[in-house]
């Protein structure tokens, strides 16, 4: 593998271990799990996507979408990524040799019907929670426009929809540049995430809570965040937030956001928006026994 390759995988790695670590409230980290999903899967998930998605600049986007699915499924029974695969795969595809920023419209200006047709079969392989009837039956049958035009039909609904719609607006003009503020001001990484977090749920109430609870919660939910963030007793706060999320059976998960903010993280990391971490600094908040499972990528700055 080149060392940019090589570098791109390790990016797009430590982009999704890092935010399954953060203890972000309402979603699994090391501490928290929910009936069908663990830290663990999230760890498998991350291992089987990063060298596949590496292929995003020389093959069809659709196709890699579906084969990171495909064979995440292999490894765990229930959806932990496609969320995540849908982000990164254009975002992975950019150049090397230019910004995300620079090019990421002409990747989704050339998403074909193709790649429409792959992404439905991965949707429908995933089996999202929180999919309505309209949704799920839009899934099942044929597109009948490029990938881009037929997120942009669920971009009201759907934040990851929306990116391709918007040159991944949110991403680009909050996630990032909001992470390289956090990454100076914050005491560490894990605090910048879970900050990031609550900014993105304030700003962008979160569209998996919207599917499965309505708009009108999710609403309530961004606004909950925007309190931990001003609170004088933030960490009181914020496991105040975190009980709320999780008191009704999980349906508060803000999975969307977290989604949000592995684009972020390999878009900071890709284009220098903060350093690439160490695996070891990243290892320090990870239990010992998941440890042994972490994918060894050398870092070649």
């Amino acid at each position: 593998m080149s060392k940019n390759n090589l570098q791109l995988e390790n990016w797009l790695y430590l982009a999704c271990l890092m935010e399954a670590t953060a203890r972000k409230p309402g979603n699994v980290h090391p501490e928290a799990s929910f009936p069908n999903l663990t830290y663990r899967d999230f760890l498998k998930s991350a291992n089987v996507i990063a060298p596949i998605l590496v292929n995003s600049c020389s093959q069809n986007i659709g196709s890699v979408i579906k084969e990171c699915i495909k064979e995440t499924q292999k490894a765990i029974p229930s959806n932990s990524n496609l969320g995540i695969v849908l982000l990164l795969a254009p975002l992975s595809a950019v150049s090397l040799e230019e910004t995300v920023a620079e090019g990421i419209q002409t990747i989704l200006n050339h998403l074909s019907i193709e790649d429409a047709r792959e992404v439905y079969e991965a949707i429908r392989i995933a089996k999202p929670g929180g999919l309505g009837k309209t949704e799920a039956e839009d899934v099942s049958t044929e597109p009948t426009g490029t990938l881009r035009e037929v997120m942009g039909l669920a971009a009201d609904r759907d934040s990851v929809a929306s990116e391709y719609a918007n040159n991944f607006k949110i991403t680009l003009g909050t996630a990032a540049p909001v992470l390289k503020e956090l990454w100076n001001t914050c005491l560490n990484w894990e605090e910048a995430i879970i900050r990031l977090q609550l900014q993105l749920m304030s700003e962008f109430p979160d569209t998996l809570i919207a599917r499965k609870c309505g708009r009108e919660e999710a609403q309530q939910a961004g606004q909950y965040a925007r309190e931990v963030q001003n609170s004088n007793q933030f960490s009181k706060s914020l496991t105040q937030f975190d009980a709320w999320l999780r008191d009704n059976g999980n349906q508060r998960n803000p999975g969307t956001t977290a989604d949000l903010i592995v684009a972020g993280l390999f878009v900071a990391m890709r284009d220098g928006f903060i350093p690439t971490p160490d695996l070891s600094t990243i290892t320090k908040q990870i239990p010992q026994k998941y440890v042994t499972g972490l994918r060894m990528i050398p870092n070649h700055e």
